[in-house]
């Protein structure tokens, strides 16, 4: 799970940097290493899912804490429902609220 967040937030980085910035390799490069060495970090975004001809946005909430701790927190636009996703000492949870 700790890659994919890497990726996610890697790729929601490259994605609103955008292709064309000089030196954007250099700044993805950088910006992994400090993830590499943060102990934590905060991410808000929107993710979009398509699914034939129906489109479901989310807010998403990501916290990350070093020793694998993480809380996701996905919101649905269109009609509020919530679902929490927790990893802690005793295992992951997922929450619908």
């Amino acid at each position: 799970m700790k890659k994919f967040l890497k990726i996610f937030f890697l790729i929601s980085i490259f994605l609103v940097s955008g292709c064309s910035i000089k030196g954007a390799d250099n700044i993805l490069e950088k910006l992994e290493k400090k993830l590499e060495n943060a102990n934590s970090y905060y991410v808000e975004g929107v993710m979009e899912i398509m699914n034939h001809e129906d489109t479901y946005t989310y807010e998403v909430k990501v916290s990350y804490q070093k020793e694998d701790y993480y809380r996701i927190e996905l919101i649905n636009t269109l009609n509020n429902h919530e679902q929490v996703i927790l990893r802690n000492d005793d295992g992951v949870y997922v929450e619908a609220l």
